[in-house]
């Protein structure tokens, strides 16, 4: 047995689908498939309930996805500790966090700590939602920066993972104004006719939460999908190019608005979403990294003065 066929597994017990586990991890699908039936050979018994859409794991599988967790966490936990045997490694600080927070509100973040709780030696992984995630599980991290909303949360036991609150915003649609200043394109739009939508690609964490957002609402059939993209960075270039609508947290568009190079497309049309900081729960106070435990108690202690 592959420490990979756990890997797959887990990603494919968070994504629910064969075609977008075998994209994030970068096989092709009849490759990601094998993988899983290699697991489920070694396990000696059906893992995935192919019958059903989502894909759904059997009792089996969701047995063997508790342990992979713990495996996986106890596996990487050992290398930190090994690596963590250097002084430089204690001091620093591994952060995964998805591309669009990684741009936009990690650096103003960490600012704003310095004075709170002391300077930070710091590693960023930028990544696209669920491999930052997946990093964490792994053990490949000290730290995961998230968003968070409740109908799209993050996969994480609480029994296994701990969280810290550090903020929210909103996610809203932005446009490029005309001459006049008016947004070039609105919802709901005054010709009446489809306007054109910059979306994120099928699978992408605000992506999701833009369909959610969407879903029961009449614009949703207003808009004609011209472009997509898995980064929210690449779909407001295409908006400041006047390429068409694109849904955007407002730390991504702060400068942009205040420069009106962006405008809002409609009024109403928005959610907040949450930031959160998980790490997993220390095994053994003693032998995790000096450097996060103390961060971490700092930041706890600063954030139950403010809260």
């Amino acid at each position: 047995m592959e420490t990979k066929w756990l890997e797959d597994f887990v990603s494919l017990a968070e994504t629910r689908s064969f075609s977008r586990s075998a994209q994030l991890r970068h096989v092709t699908q009849p490759a990601f498939s094998r993988r899983i039936q290699s697991l489920e050979a070694w396990a000696g018994t059906d893992l995935v309930d192919r019958s059903s859409y989502p894909t759904r794991l059997t009792p089996a599988g969701q047995t063997l996805h508790e342990q992979a967790l713990e495996i996986l966490q106890a596996l990487n936990g050992t290398r930190l500790m090994l690596r963590a045997h250097t002084a430089a490694a204690q001091d620093v600080i591994e952060f995964a966090v998805p591309h669009t927070l990684a741009f936009t509100f990690f650096p103003q973040w960490l600012s704003g700590l310095r004075e709170a709780v002391g300077p930070v030696k710091s590693r960023l992984i930028a990544l696209n939602v669920h491999d930052a995630v997946m990093r964490l599980v792994e053990g490949s991290c000290d730290l995961l920066i998230a968003y968070h909303h409740a109908a799209q949360p993050i996969q994480l036991d609480p029994a296994r993972y701990e969280m810290l609150p550090l903020g929210s915003e909103q996610l809203a649609p932005y446009v490029k104004p005309n001459a006049q200043g008016a947004p070039m394109y609105a919802l709901p739009p005054a010709n009446g006719l489809p306007q054109p939508y910059l979306g994120y690609a099928p699978g992408a964490y605000l992506g999701r939460v833009v369909e959610h957002l969407l879903k029961d609402s009449p614009l949703a059939a207003q808009l004609d999908r011209v472009y997509e993209t898995d980064m929210a960075e690449g779909l407001k270039a295409m908006a400041l190019e006047g390429h068409g609508i694109a849904f955007l947290p407002s730390s991504a568009v702060r400068n942009e608005l205040a420069a009106r190079r962006l405008v809002p497309a409609a009024d109403g049309l928005q959610l907040t979403l949450d930031i959160r900081l998980y790490r997993a729960r220390p095994l053994d106070a003693n032998k995790g990294k000096r450097a996060v435990a103390s961060f971490w108690n700092r930041l706890s202690d600063l954030l139950a003065t403010k809260g």
